[in-house]
C-alpha cells in the first residue's frame, strides 16, 4: 500500500472519530463509527495473507453487528422518547442494548473474543490503532451517556473483563495477543468507574493509551511478535529495554509508576460507593495481569533463547527507527506519578 492510500485511510480514521466525538445526534455518531470501521479494514487486509484477511473479516462482522445494534437502540429510543439527542438516552431497553453494543465495539468481556484474534492477524501498527485510536469513539459515546448507564451491568462486565483479561494472557506466547488481553483488562478498569465518575475513566484511558503505545512501538522497533524473539532484545537497545521494563511494571499497576495511580483512584471511588467486594475481586484479578507482565519482563531482560538461528541476528537496532519517540512514550508511561495528582485536578 502506497503512502497516498495510507494517508487517505488514516484521514478517514481521524474524520470518523472526530465526527462521533463532536456529534449530538445518534445518526451522525453512527456514521462516524461506520467511517472508522470502513477505514481500518483495508489497513488490516493489505498484506494479502490469509491471517490478515481472516482478521479483517472477523473485525468487519463484529463491528457490523455492533453498529446494527447501536442503530436499533437509537431508533428504539427515538420511537419511545421522541429524542435523537445522545445525552437523552432514557429508555431502559435502549440503554441496555446500547451498553452491549458499545461493549462489543470496545472488546469488553463477555464480548471480547474478537479482539485477540484480530490483533494476532494484523500488523503491529494496525494493532496499535485498534487498541488505542479505535477506542476513542466508543468511549466518547459511553462518556456522553454515562449518567444514564446501568452501574450493576457495567460493574459485572468490568469484573469479567479484568478476570478474563488476566486469565487469557497467562499462557500466550505471541506479544500481540498478550497486549490484546492487556487491553481487555484495562478496559475493565475504565468500565468499572465510567457510570460513577466519568472523568476518572477518561483519565484512565489517557494513561492506558500512553502505556500501550509505548509497548507497541517498542515491539515495532524490535520487530518482535513472539516472546522467543524478545530474548535477543537486551543487547540491541539496553536503555530502551530498561524503560520498557518499567513500562511493563507500570501496566501491571505497581507503585510508584504511572499505571498505579489510575487503578488506585478507581479502587478509592468504588470503596466510596460501598462496592468493597467488587474492588477486592478487581485487585485479586489484577495479579493475573501482573503475572504475564512480569513474564514478559523476564524474557525481555533476563534470558537468552537457547536456539541457533540460521541467519544473523541484530546486535543493535536499525539506524532509521524512531527510538526518540518510543523513549518519550516509555518515560511518560512509567514516571508520571509526581505530576498525576495535578493532572487529576484538571478534571
Amino acid at each position: 500500500m502506497g503512502p497516498l492510500a495510507w494517508s487517505w485511510f488514516l484521514t478517514a480514521l481521524g474524520l470518523g472519530t472526530f465526527m462521533t466525538m463532536s456529534s449530538y445526534h445518534w445518526i451522525v455518531a453512527w456514521m462516524g463509527l461506520e467511517i472508522n470501521t470502513l477505514a481500518i479494514i483495508p489497513l488490516l487486509a493489505y498484506n494479502h495473507h490469509p491471517r490478515a484477511v481472516e482478521a479483517a473479516t472477523k473485525y468487519f462482522l463484529t463491528q457490523a453487528a455492533a453498529a446494527a445494534l447501536i442503530l436499533f437502540s437509537s431508533i428504539n429510543n427515538a420511537w419511545m422518547m421522541g429524542e435523537w439527542d445522545i445525552t437523552n438516552l432514557t429508555d431502559p431497553t435502549s440503554i441496555s442494548l446500547m451498553t452491549i453494543a458499545l461493549s462489543i465495539k470496545l472488546g469488553l468481556a463477555p464480548f471480547h473474543f474478537w479482539l485477540p484474534e484480530v490483533l494476532q492477524g494484523s500488523t503491529l501498527i494496525c494493532g496499535l490503532i485498534l487498541t488505542t485510536w479505535q477506542k476513542l469513539a466508543p468511549m466518547s459515546l459511553m462518556y456522553m451517556i454515562a449518567p444514564n448507564l446501568n452501574p450493576p451491568l457495567l460493574l459485572t462486565m468490568a469484573t469479567l473483563s479484568i478476570m478474563l483479561g488476566g486469565w487469557g494472557g497467562i499462557n500466550q506466547t505471541q506479544t500481540r495477543k498478550i497486549l490484546a488481553y492487556s487491553s481487555i483488562a484495562h478496559l475493565g478498569w475504565m468500565a468499572a468507574v465510567i457510570s460513577i465518575y466519568p472523568p476518572l475513566a477518561f483519565f484512565n484511558l489517557i494513561i492506558y493509551i500512553l502505556m500501550t503505545t509505548s509497548m507497541f512501538i517498542t515491539f515495532l522497533i524490535l520487530s518482535s511478535t513472539s516472546i522467543s524473539s524478545l530474548t535477543f532484545s537486551w543487547t540491541k537497545t539496553p536503555i530502551i529495554m530498561t524503560l520498557a521494563s518499567l513500562a511493563l511494571l507500570s501496566m501491571g499497576g505497581l507503585p510508584p509508576l504511572s499505571g498505579f495511580f489510575p487503578k488506585l483512584m478507581v479502587l478509592v471511588e468504588l470503596v466510596r460507593q460501598n462496592s468493597m467486594i467488587t474492588a477486592s475481586i478487581m485487585i485479586l484479578s489484577a495479579l493475573l495481569s501482573l503475572f504475564f507482565y512480569v513474564r514478559l519482563l523476564y524474557f525481555l531482560t533476563l534470558t537468552t533463547y537457547p536456539n541457533t538461528f540460521s541467519s544473523s541476528t541484530w546486535w543493535r537496532t536499525k539506524p532509521l527507527t524512531f527510538t526518540m519517540l518510543v523513549s518519550i512514550f516509555l518515560i511518560y508511561s512509567s514516571l508520571l506519578l509526581p505530576v498525576l495528582q495535578s493532572f487529576v485536578n484538571l478534571f
